[in-house]
């Protein structure tokens, strides 16, 4: 049979994903592994979809989407973003996924590069091989509080540099850069002429530190900002993001999303306008429910002596397990999940500065949340799991 393209073999595969699977195969098991709110969708945006669906909007829309949802976005930008911009730059997308993936694939050629954060969301490096270009990874490290090193970057900008990526707040570490780090960034971005990829998927969930969209602070259009409603509103399988790009782009985009999507489901996006327009409690409900998730997380490994970073956003933890783990952390993951029944993501899954730690999703039950924090080692104990371990195939 014929070949695929040569470089679709170094597409990394998502170590998250591989866990899941696992899990999946098994019963009982803690599912802390995947980023996946537990709280229900707000009953206004189900209506919304149902009757979109009842009144058979179901056609093909703009390929920049639905001119209602559109506008609905624009607003929402210069009010909670300080982000001013027109319809004409706003596109609906197959949620932030899509979206990352259609930046990438407008500004990465074969071969070019792409800044990414390490230890950062899978996708990253795995759209910039999926396109044939190259991703270059950034050390967010614990001693400089997982911010970039400034002088790293200078030593990693090279000829085929293409584009950075920022991820605030970040998946997996639930880290958010203030205003001066966003800007020393941009800084860095206009001194090398590079684009700036912005993910703030999880821009309403922080706890005490600001989002600040990099956006806001640009002077000079090299900002593509990546938003999704996925995790806001607990649509994770709605698939509905919007990408803001710079101006002038509004031929080429209309002509990409024909070419990859044509368009959102149409009932989706009437859901999304309501999720935009609509009763924010929810949001409000959901963020407070991981606060108090977080409390309680973080008193349990308090107790326990186990380290980890106090997340100023998003809805992760993440763990330290170095003591455990054997420099292996994605097969004593593996362990973990057989032998006590507790799936965790490996922070090998996020880069090579993710070994020795776990990343642990906070959107769970209470009860979960302390089986699966109890079941790690602490600091001395001597009945961890053994670091690698014998699973059936996933095929």
């Amino acid at each position: 049979m014929p070949s695929l393209a040569p470089h679709i073999a170094s597409v990394p595969a998502s170590g998250i994903r591989r866990v899941f699977e696992i899990a999946a195969r098994l019963e009982d098991v803690a599912m802390l592994v995947i980023g996946e709110p537990d709280v229900p969708v707000p009953h206004h945006v189900a209506e919304a979809a149902r009757q979109a669906w009842s009144d058979d909007l179901t056609n093909y829309t703009p390929n920049g989407g639905i001119p209602a949802l559109r506008q609905a976005i624009v607003e929402k930008l210069a009010r909670e973003n300080d982000v001013h911009v027109d319809v004409e730059r706003v596109w609906v997308t197959v949620g932030a996924t899509q979206a990352l993936h259609q930046t990438m694939g407008l500004l990465l050629g074969a071969g070019d590069e792409v800044l990414v954060p390490d230890p950062g969301y899978t996708t990253f490096s795995m759209n910039a091989r999926m396109l044939d270009a190259v991703p270059v990874t950034y050390t967010l490290s614990p001693r400089r509080a997982f911010r970039p090193d400034l002088a790293e970057l200078e030593r990693l900008v090279g000829p085929r540099t293409r584009a950075i990526i920022v991820n605030s707040p970040s998946n997996p570490l639930g880290t958010v850069w203030p205003r001066e780090v966003l800007q020393e960034v941009l800084d860095f971005a206009a001194r090398h002429d590079l684009w700036v990829i912005s993910d703030e998927v999880y821009e309403y969930f922080t706890y005490g530190t600001p989002h600040v969209s990099i956006a806001s602070l640009d002077v000079d259009d090299r900002v593509f900002s990546v938003f999704s409603l996925s995790k806001t509103y607990a649509m994770t399988g709605v698939r509905v993001g919007y990408l803001v790009t710079p101006p002038g782009l509004s031929d080429t985009m209309r002509t990409v999303q024909e070419a990859a999507i044509s368009c959102v489901a149409e009932p989706d996006q009437h859901a999304a306008l309501a999720a935009i327009t609509g009763d924010h409690g929810p949001v409000s409900e959901a963020r407070e429910h991981y606060r108090t998730n977080l409390r309680l997380a973080t008193r349990l490994l308090d107790e326990r002596g186990i380290g980890y970073l106090d997340p100023e956003g998003a809805f992760y933890l993440w763990i330290d397990v170095s003591h455990a783990s054997q420099g292996d952390v994605a097969g004593w993951a593996e362990a973990l999940l057989l032998e006590h029944r507790v799936a965790v993501a490996p922070g090998s899954a996020f880069g090579r500065a993710g070994e020795g730690w776990i990343r642990i999703c906070l959107a769970a039950a209470p009860e979960v949340l302390t089986r699966g924090l109890g079941a790690l080692p602490a600091p001395g104990d001597v009945t961890a799991p053994p670091p690698r371990a014998s699973v059936v195939s996933s095929d």
